[in-house]
């Protein structure tokens, strides 16, 4: 029997509890004999022991409960509404929705504001569909009461009528908003901490990454039939990997993964890739790893580009040939990449909703918001950001591709198949997990002390916000 596959042991470690780790070589091992040195946010570790108790499954089902996340969690949180190249020029505004409330983030003369999406006559919303526009203002559809792009109240039909309103009195009433890499954040408590506060260690963490300098390729979103949570949850480990992405197994370190915990609102977990899984019984050669693995278009590259030579890894490889077909391909500068950076999965987690992934080859952003006051319904986003070419001009950003839950996500033309395949495994499991939350007996999760310690922090943060 593979080891990786050993039975429950019990204490016989003689280790206390969250110390444990799989007993073979360590992401910080894996990285270490790497070409390029990653930087020192990635080769330090931060991990913590939470507790062992259950969490119960009343959490994802209670509308009692979710309604009280949105008063407490949804509306006191800095929360990703889009991103500054959805809205580049005056006039342009983005319709983002978070339960019952709705913000129009709007691209002034002089920079962005966000305004509550209603009237102020009859509360009918001004803009009635998410998502991007332009207008040189804000007109009501109903009646046809007018503001300007900065909020303030322009034209009344048969103003004779209202004398009680006073144009300097009507001004849209406005929401916090600020931004950071790129990403214009909201916020709904005026008296909420400020975002730089808010963001804890992500900026250091971020300074060598360009954020701001990058440019939606792709943009898609899928209704789930699952709580908020258990749908981001799915996504703050790699405990699942072998049973669900099987496929994934040769070139993925998923018992290597380093799970790293910083503060209240930031969160990491590092899947060194260009190695097998332990529970691969049989080992792929370095080569072979390198072909299977590689995540750039191979057309860019020659077969020399992907031969491993005495002395190198399969890691060294992959990094060196991506490095190359990015920086062909995207018309960027790599030279300065780690070959971690490079090739790995890092993934980020920004409470309470958002999930960056910074590295070259898989660069990504997810976002998963309940559905209206759905408790069981959330939309899940992935956007796929580019670095931003050296010379020549940015791609406008894309309209978002919204796939129907009984689609695949190859339905999105340029989502890679593989990606596609690994999303339709995550999100199959999601409709059975909500079921099975209402059928179980034990009515409460059981969670591993390293390897979902994510999903533990995440819901002591929440709990944290709804005692406040």
């Amino acid at each position: 029997m593979n080891s990786a596959l050993a039975t429950i042991s019990g204490d016989d470690q003689g280790l206390e509890p969250g110390q444990a780790r799989f007993p073979g070589r360590t992401c910080q091992d894996i990285i270490g004999g790497d070409a390029r040195t990653a930087p020192a946010v990635l080769t330090t570790e931060s991990p913590q022991f939470l507790g062992d108790e259950d969490i119960d499954f009343s959490r994802y089902t209670s509308q009692e409960f979710f309604a009280l996340e949105m008063k407490t969690v949804w509306g006191k949180v800095w929360q990703w509404a889009c991103r500054e190249e959805h809205i580049p020029m005056g006039g342009d505004y983005y319709v983002y929705e978070i339960g019952q409330s709705s913000v129009i983030v709007m691209r002034t003369e002089d920079g962005i504001k966000a305004f509550h999406n209603s009237c102020l006559h009859r509360g009918t919303k001004l803009r009635a569909e998410p998502g991007m526009g332009s207008s040189p203002n804000l007109r009501c559809p109903f009646h046809g009461w007018t503001w300007d792009i900065e909020g303030k109240l322009k034209a009344v039909p048969a103003a004779w009528d209202f004398p009680h309103v006073k144009p300097e009195e009507f001004s849209l009433p406005e929401v916090r908003v600020d931004t950071w890499g790129g990403f214009v954040f909201i916020n709904l408590d005026p008296n909420a901490p400020d975002l730089e506060t808010y963001l804890e260690v992500l900026p250091e963490h971020f300074k060598n990454w360009d954020m701001k300098g990058r440019h939606i390729e792709l943009h898609l979103s899928k209704e789930l039939h699952c709580n908020w949570k258990a749908a981001q949850e799915a996504f703050m480990e790699s405990y699942h990997v072998m049973e669900t992405h099987p496929q994934l197994l040769p070139g993925t370190g998923d018992l290597n993964v380093q799970y790293d915990i910083y503060s209240d609102h930031v969160r990491k977990f590092h899947v060194p890739l260009g190695v097998d899984s332990p529970y691969l019984g049989q080992k792929h050669t370095e080569q072979e790893l390198a072909h299977l693995v590689l995540a750039a278009d191979r057309s860019l590259l020659s077969d020399d580009d992907l031969m491993v030579k005495e002395g190198e890894t399969a890691r060294q490889v992959l990094a060196r040939a991506t490095r190359k077909a990015m920086g062909l391909k995207y018309g960027i500068n790599t030279d300065a990449l780690s070959d971690s950076e490079t090739i790995d999965t890092l993934e980020y987690q920004l409470f309470p909703n958002m999930i960056l992934f910074p590295g070259l080859s898989l660069p990504m952003v997810y976002r998963f918001r309940p559905v209206g006051m759905s408790v069981d319904k959330t939309l899940f986003e992935v956007l796929v950001l580019r670095p931003n070419p050296v010379s020549g001009p940015v791609p406008d950003a894309p309209h978002c591709h919204h796939v129907k839950e009984e689609e695949s996500y190859a339905v999105v033309s340029g989502f890679h198949q593989l990606l596609a395949d690994v999303y339709d495994q995550d999100t199959a499991n999601l409709r059975a997990q909500q079921q099975g939350f209402s059928a179980s007996v034990k009515g409460k999760q059981t969670l591993a002390n390293y390897q979902e310690v994510c999903i533990r922090h995440f819901e002591q943060v929440l709990e944290k916000y709804m005692k406040a």
